[in-house]
């Protein structure tokens, strides 16, 4: 990569950054998905109240996947940020699934509209800064 006279190079983003961002970004787009299937549901197609379950279920696997690989950027980058970021997520979220199961549309709706926000904003993080090997920090 070539660089102007007296400039620094950016530095460059490692592949466990890039899987974490992969991850968050797919979380991200089925967290988005479930009040538009919650949407349609109280619009009256109730075969999206199915959907709307299905996807709770893969937005919490992808919330697990992404502790897993947040782990892996702190050990691997020394990046705490991103797992208690991941977690604080993954614990409203959770939480937030449980809500929904038993009814609790009180809590369910506003954790609900809390972790899409957290998410996009943490998607927003991860694109914006680079993830960059240990080598390339130390130097």
């Amino acid at each position: 990569m070539a660089t102007r006279p007296g400039s620094a190079a950016a530095p460059r983003t490692a592949p466990t950054g890039w899987v974490y961002r992969a991850v968050v970004s797919a979380h991200v787009v089925a967290v988005v998905a479930q009040p538009v299937f919650a949407g349609a549901y109280l619009t009256g197609d109730f075969d999206s109240l199915r959907r709307h379950a299905v996807g709770a279920d893969v937005t919490s696997s992808l919330g697990y996947v992404q502790v897993i690989v947040a782990i892996v950027v702190w050990a691997r980058l020394r990046e705490a940020g991103p797992f208690l970021a991941t977690m604080a997520v993954v614990v409203a979220e959770t939480a937030q699934y449980f809500a929904g199961l038993a009814g609790a549309l009180w809590l369910h709706v506003p954790l609900g509209v809390m972790t899409v926000a957290a998410l996009v904003v943490q998607f927003i993080d991860v694109w914006r800064r680079p993830f960059p090997r240990r080598e390339a920090r130390d130097a």
